[in-house]
C-alpha cells in the first residue's frame, strides 16, 4: 500500500545516487527553476529504455521553458551501468531509489516475476513536474509499463502552463 503524492503537495527531498555522490534530484539544476523527475522501472524494462531515449528529443524544449530533467530507478550502480549501453540520453540518470522513497512518492511497487527480470522490488513508472515553489505541478503514475504520458502532449502542455499570461493553476487540488 502507498499513499499518493497529490497535486499541489510539497515534493519531498529525494536523495539518490549519482555517478560519484548522492544528489537531491527534487531540485532543478543549471538555469532551470522547475524540475521533472522521471521514475522508471529499471534496466530490465525495454519500454523504459524506449521512453527515456524518446525523452532525450524533448530535453531542449524543456530547458527552453526552465524545466530540468532527471531520471531514477531502484537499480544498483552496476545495473545502471549495464543499462547505459542501451541508452542514449542527454539528462542525468540516477540509481538506488529505495522502497521507502518509492512509497513516499506514492508509486506503485512491483515484485519481480523472476531473477531474470531483476533482483529487487521496483517502482512502476512515475513522472513528477515540480514547480519553483517545490510543489507537485503535474503528476503521472502508472501501475504498469504500458501506460505513460505522450511526451509531445506533455511538453506542449508544459510550454502552455509556463506562459505567465495563461496563469494556469495546479489542477486536481479539490479536497472534500
Amino acid at each position: 500500500m502507498t499513499s499518493k503524492l497529490h497535486a499541489g503537495a510539497d515534493f519531498p527531498a529525494l536523495p539518490v545516487h549519482g555517478d560519484n555522490d548522492v544528489v537531491d534530484i527534487s531540485k532543478p539544476g543549471g538555469n532551470a527553476d522547475w524540475q521533472m523527475v522521471v521514475v522508471y522501472r529499471g534496466r530490465h524494462c525495454p519500454l523504459c529504455t524506449k521512453f527515456l531515449n524518446n525523452l532525450t528529443s524533448f530535453k531542449e524544449r524543456l530547458a527552453d521553458i526552465g524545466i530540468d530533467v532527471a531520471a531514477v530507478s531502484g537499480d544498483s550502480r552496476e545495473q545502471l551501468e549495464e543499462h547505459r549501453t542501451r541508452l542514449d540520453v542527454n539528462f542525468p540518470l540516477y540509481h538506488g531509489l529505495t522502497q521507502e522513497q518509492m512509497q513516499a512518492l506514492g508509486l506503485y511497487i512491483s515484485i519481480p516475476r523472476s531473477e531474470q527480470e531483476t533482483d529487487h522490488n521496483f517502482a512502476e513508472p512515475g513522472l513528477f513536474v515540480i514547480n519553483s515553489d517545490g510543489q507537485v505541478q503535474v503528476v503521472d503514475q502508472s501501475n504498469n509499463p504500458f501506460a505513460r504520458p505522450d511526451l509531445e502532449v506533455l511538453v506542449s502542455g508544459l510550454e502552455w502552463i509556463r506562459k505567465p499570461e495563461n496563469n494556469y493553476p495546479i489542477r486536481g487540488t479539490f479536497k472534500t
